[in-house]
């Protein structure tokens, strides 16, 4: 069973993953294996973002009683 990593477990391994190309120490092929493995991370932080966004609501109680409505980031 694969052991799936933590939001910041995958940012952590983004950062080394750019530090390691950002170097230029590596050959056409490890490099193209390291960016290839940043952009299988890079999704998976993606979907955890979507995940999480999905379950961020925003109780409002109105005269109906409590209303549920998505979490806009955007509102002040």
């Amino acid at each position: 069973m694969k052991k799936v990593n933590s939001f910041e477990e995958n940012m952590e391994k983004l950062e080394q993953i750019v530090t390691e190309l950002e170097k230029g120490d590596l050959n056409l092929d490890d490099s193209v294996k390291k960016f290839e493995e940043g952009i299988k991370v890079s999704k998976e932080c993606n979907k955890m973002l979507e995940e999480a966004e999905k379950k961020i609501t925003i109780l409002i109680n109105d005269e109906n009683g409590i209303k549920e409505e998505d979490f806009n980031s955007e509102e002040n």
